[in-house]
């Protein structure tokens, strides 16, 4: 019953910070774009903090489970902004700054309920969780995002900054979303191994050490900073990382 409670906890936890970060991301899309001259997201009914808005069932259940996933894209027609490479670059950008000011924003959350909230039962448990995913899922949902894989941001980015769009940038418009689902599905095998005792599996997960390398890299500057503010070194904020 324990176990069950605490994976039940862990699993609203993540449920409600997959909420915001997709919403954050998503709004952040619509309203980079408003702002360079393109309506579509707005007329859509994009440009909101809405959740409901922005959901893809698929990715939201995907992400909750294993974080990482997708919502659905902001409509943009690129013809509609004042300047067209720089209101590409900067909307496609967009999603990837917020998760990651967000990710900032929401670690000190984290120490906050580590080092001075009272133990109570259930809450405090529900708290951790949530402050750990929300800074987690912020930042894994950056670095997923920063994928050169058609349609993701990191597509999108390179898009807007190569003048010339050649054999490389073809092929990843043509087969950049097959292997993104070929990496994701690949992880989540890998994953059902390891859950069954077959831990050797986990060396195989190609996305998952994608992730792992860059989260802890692009990561570290946060913490570094609020370790300085908390007076607590890096090596020990690593650990407040772990299930």
């Amino acid at each position: 019953m324990e176990e069950f409670l605490r994976r039940a906890t862990e699993l609203l936890a993540s449920f409600l910070a997959v909420t915001i970060v997709l919403t954050l991301h998503e709004f952040a899309h619509a309203f980079v774009a408003y702002k360079c001259g393109d309506p579509t997201a707005k007329w859509s009914g994009r440009l909101t903090l809405n959740p409901l808005k922005h959901f893809d069932l698929f990715g939201l259940i995907a992400f909750t489970l294993v974080g990482f996933g997708w919502a659905k894209p902001v409509p943009i027609n690129p013809n509609n902004f004042k300047k067209y490479r720089l209101g590409l670059g900067l909307t496609a950008s967009a999603g990837i700054v917020m998760n990651y000011i967000m990710a900032f924003l929401f670690y000190p959350l984290l120490l906050v309920v580590v080092n001075f909230m009272p133990e109570i039962p259930f809450l405090t448990k529900f708290l951790y969780y949530l402050t750990l995913c929300l800074y987690s899922h912020n930042l894994s949902f950056c670095v997923f995002n920063l994928l050169p894989l058609h349609p993701l941001d990191g597509f999108r980015i390179v898009e807007a900054t190569s003048k010339h769009h050649g054999r490389v940038y073809q092929f990843l418009r043509q087969y950049g979303q097959w292997i993104l689902f070929g990496l994701i599905a690949e992880s989540l095998l890998c994953r059902v191994f390891v859950d069954f005792g077959i831990y050797q599996m986990d060396w195989f997960d190609l996305l998952g050490w994608i992730m792992q390398f860059a989260t802890k890299y692009l990561g570290f500057p946060i913490l570094a900073i609020w370790g300085l503010a908390f007076g607590m070194p890096v090596s020990e904020l690593w650990g407040l990382l772990a299930w």
